[in-house]
């Protein structure tokens, strides 16, 4: 089959760029997606979104052991399905600083002044509009605050106010210097809304676009140096244009790397025959860790420990009680040292803890995250079989300053537990963490968790060493683009689904000005 445009990967950035592309009716627009429709009744409930880590929509990766992390071996979900890992998340709509675009070194196409502006064209904000909510009210995807949040999450936003972060209206999307809030959630009326919802799904209709699910791409087919189509295990698709990874910073540096394009030794040795020198390909992987503290409920129960029929039933009368929460239901950032500046760290509090078997206990958890992580890995191949999942190793905690960060946000999170406005909610560490630093460093190390926001792997730059270049065509292959969170060379200060789907906005507009 014969294609203007084949997108590879329908999640947050591949669903955008394929409504924004088939807007032309001139032009023919393939999606293709490995997994499949994303109807499993769990999707849609706030609560169950852990219930669907592990299961048929999630790719469900795991890294290397990490010698940073005691050895461990972290696991990765990351969407698959329409929507991507925007129909598995857990729904937080936090952009961060914008001004951390202009970190990335990528010229003027990527600065703050020209990016901004793209998270507001994505946001439809429904709450009331005079509480603070300054973004956008227009865009696909509807922001909502906390449907029906647990009091403790009020309680915890007084707490940070308490010890110097005062409450920030309009959910921290702008450039905060540091504050709290309750977390704006990507959901409409208590449910979920994705990218699939809101950009995939009003397209379908649309003669021009064809989605492809339950297909996996094997590599993009190249004619010299240009792509022309993606190889599936049954045939080609053929791109007259262009071909758009937007597979994910897993999915799109290991198709360039199937495909020959990448780090030429490395190829070779997993028996790939070198095509296009590219060694940024696969490197610069980096991620958000997080630390979570559990903490002994003040009281002997929680509005989550029982989460039987009357909370089933309070959730599907009308979308409140424990099943209508995201659990990540507050955020506060702040600064490591103190001072004034953007934010390096980050405190997310979930009204409620669960054991290692999943088991609700009567408890809280509060998350402490390194925004802004040192440590560098990257993504490699195993091997030439598109099945195999590629090698993940992001390097967690190798620089000694990212465990640095850690404790210090652990320090500060010891400060907001014991505030006056917590104490109805909670009376101290389930169990306390050391009290020095050297033995603190070690519980870091020890427990440290993805927050599930890799980037890096095809990162945009102006110069060789990057990946893509920013006009986000793939360095050395003509009519093949990266778009998509691997493209982003800092992790930002902030979730990257916000990033992903302004990165599909940004891309599409860059291939629709040369159409």
């Amino acid at each position: 089959m014969e294609f203007d445009y084949v997108v590879v990967g329908a999640g947050s950035a591949g669903c955008v760029v394929a409504a924004r592309l088939s807007e032309d009716p001139s032009v023919r627009v393939a999606l293709v997606e490995a997994g499949g429709a994303d109807d499993h009744p769990d999707v849609a409930v706030p609560l169950a979104t852990a219930e669907l880590f592990g299961g048929e929509l999630d790719w469900d990766l795991a890294t290397t052991p990490q010698d940073g992390l005691a050895g461990r071996s972290v696991t990765w979900p990351r969407g698959r399905a329409l929507g991507g890992s925007s129909t598995i998340n857990f729904q937080m709509w936090v952009p961060g600083p914008v001004g951390d675009v202009d970190t990335w070194d990528a010229g003027p196409l990527w600065t703050s002044e020209r990016f901004g502006p793209y998270f507001r064209r994505v946001e439809r904000w429904a709450g009331d509009p005079a509480d603070g909510w300054t973004h956008g009210d227009a865009g696909p995807l509807w922001i909502s605050p906390p449907r029906d949040p647990d009091p403790s999450s009020h309680a915890f936003v007084e707490a940070c106010a308490e010890v110097g972060l005062k409450p920030v209206a309009g959910g921290l999307g702008g450039s905060p210097d540091a504050g709290a809030t309750l977390t704006p959630l990507t959901q409409l009326d208590g449910r979920r809304w994705s990218a699939a919802d809101g950009y995939l799904r009003p397209a379908l209709d649309r003669p021009n676009l064809t989605v492809i699910t339950g297909t996996r791409v094997h590599r993009v087919v190249l004619s010299g140096n240009r792509a022309t189509g993606v190889r599936l295990a049954d045939g080609v698709l053929t791109a007259r244009r262009e071909v758009v990874l937007c597979a994910g910073a897993v999915g799109s540096p290991h198709l360039l790397m199937l495909s020959g394009i990448g780090d030429p030794d490395r190829l070779a040795a997993a028996g790939v025959e070198p095509r296009v020198a590219l060694p940024a390909v696969g490197a610069g992987l980096h991620d958000h860790l997080v630390v979570d503290l559990p903490l002994r409920a003040a009281e002997p129960a929680t509005r989550f420990t029982d989460l039987g029929p009357a909370a089933r039933h309070a959730y599907e009368r009308d979308r409140t009680g424990p099943f209508s929460s995201n659990l990540a239901e507050a955020v506060a950032f702040f600064r490591a040292d103190g001072g004034a500046g953007p934010p390096d760290l980050e405190l997310i509090w979930v009204p409620a803890l669960f054991g290692a078997d999943g088991a609700p206990l009567p408890g809280r958890t509060l998350g402490v995250v390194l925004l802004q992580p040192r440590s560098r890995g990257r993504v490699d191949l195993v091997d030439a079989d598109p099945a195999t999942p590629p090698r993940l190793d992001p390097g967690y905690l190798a620089d000694p300053a990212d465990v640095a960060a850690l404790v210090r946000g652990v320090r500060f999170a010891e400060e907001v537990v014991a505030a006056p406005a917590l104490r109805s909610a909670v009376s101290g560490p389930l169990e306390p963490w050391p009290a020095d630093d050297e033995g603190l460093g070690g519980f870091v190390r020890s427990h440290a968790e993805t927050v599930f926001h890799p980037v890096g792997t095809c990162r945009v730059g102006r110069g060789p060493d990057a990946a893509v270049d920013p006009r986000l065509k793939v360095r050395g292959v003509e009519g093949l683009r990266v778009v998509d969170a691997s493209v982003i060379p800092h992790v930002p200060r902030g979730h990257t689904h916000a990033h992903a789907v302004a990165i599909g906005e940004r891309g599409a507009e860059l291939i629709q000005e040369e159409q």
